[in-house]
């Protein structure tokens, strides 16, 4: 693709930045509250500890530390942004959207800030659409991130759940190139899996009244079951496809970095698909799965990995059900 594309401007990932909160919830803090134990845990989902975000602190809070873990990093600054996508499954509120509250946090200005809800999958699919405004040469300078707070969410008595997620963010910031950046993406959606991942209250359907009781529909659900196997299926299947699509092979990839949702579900897709052992990049182990946040988190811990011109696939796979595959050369 990139021979075809020679005179092409590309999006490049030029600063990344993360941050997660301090407080852990281990396993050994689950086992006091539901009847579960570290070790049942580990062997099903390979996470031993997550973070849980304070009380009185937001999805915005966590974004805005990550965002200036970057602008520290890189050196970058605050006023060069004229375009901010957050992906978010746990808004700060309704309405305005996240992306708005983190700019006034920020002090930034007359910056086109919106969010995007794509669940497990956000991040790429924001990331997507944040390539695609910079090579449409109309945006220089786009934040990109993927921040839940979805311990908001989770009933701590379900231990089907409680086990699974954890707090945190992740940022990268996106600018032209004439070199390979990013390369491409295969994303897919339906709306078939609806009833198997999802927090039903809080939308239109069932709105927050003073009458309705905090019961389950408030809280995250999942049919790990039905999930695990989608899962898989769909996150192998369009890796091979993007691959095809941009006449690479699996030995050319150098970095998989999958939706870290539980690690019986990234060793499967890694074996589908063929890549070599060593090249999948794994921390679910301290986080636990932090929905948009996982692979910008996984990409920023790892970042010290990475060379310069590197091939990175990304994929993910939500609620809805949403899923994807993205390419990427690394340009930091």
């Amino acid at each position: 693709m990139g021979n075809n594309f020679a005179k092409r401007i590309y999006a490049q990932i030029s600063a990344i930045g993360g941050y997660v909160p301090e407080n852990k919830r281990t396993n050994q803090d689950l086992e006091k509250i539901t009847d579960t134990s570290d070790e049942w845990i580990v062997k099903r989902t390979g996470i031993k500890e997550r973070r849980i975000l304070e009380d009185g602190l937001a999805t915005s809070d966590m974004a805005v530390r990550a965002i200036q873990n970057l602008v520290d990093t890189y050196q970058k600054k605050l006023s060069d942004i004229d375009a901010l996508i957050v992906a978010t499954s746990t808004p700060d509120m309704l309405m305005p959207a996240t992306a708005n509250i983190i700019c006034e946090k920020l002090g930034i200005d007359n910056v086109w800030a919106f969010d995007m809800n794509a669940a497990c999958s956000g991040f790429l699919y924001a990331l997507d659409m944040g390539a695609s405004l910079v090579e449409s040469n109309r945006y220089k300078n786009v934040l990109v991130i993927g921040a839940d707070k979805i311990s908001a969410y989770v009933d701590i008595n379900d231990r089907s759940t409680n086990i699974l997620f954890g707090d945190g963010a992740g940022v990268v910031w996106l600018e032209p190139t004439k070199e390979e950046g990013i390369l491409d993406a295969l994303l897919q959606s339906n709306g078939s899996g609806k009833d198997f991942l999802n927090i039903e209250a809080g939308g239109s359907l069932y709105p927050a009244s003073a009458d309705l009781p905090i019961d389950e529909k408030h809280y995250i659900k999942q049919d790990g079951r039905i999930v695990f196997k989608n899962a898989i299926q769909a996150m192998s299947e369009t890796c091979l496809n993007v691959l095809k699509q941009n006449d690479f092979s699996i030995e050319q990839v150098d970095w998989l970095i999958p939706h870290q949702a539980n690690k019986r579900i990234i060793d499967a897709v890694g074996n589908e698909i063929g890549i070599e052992e060593g090249k999948t990049l794994v921390n679910i182990e301290h986080y636990g799965n932090t929905i948009a946040a996982t692979i910008p988190l996984c990409m920023w811990e790892n970042v010290s990995k990475f060379k310069k011109g590197d091939l990175l696939m990304l994929t993910a796979f939500g609620a809805g059900f949403s899923w994807g595959a993205s390419l990427l050369r690394w340009s930091i």
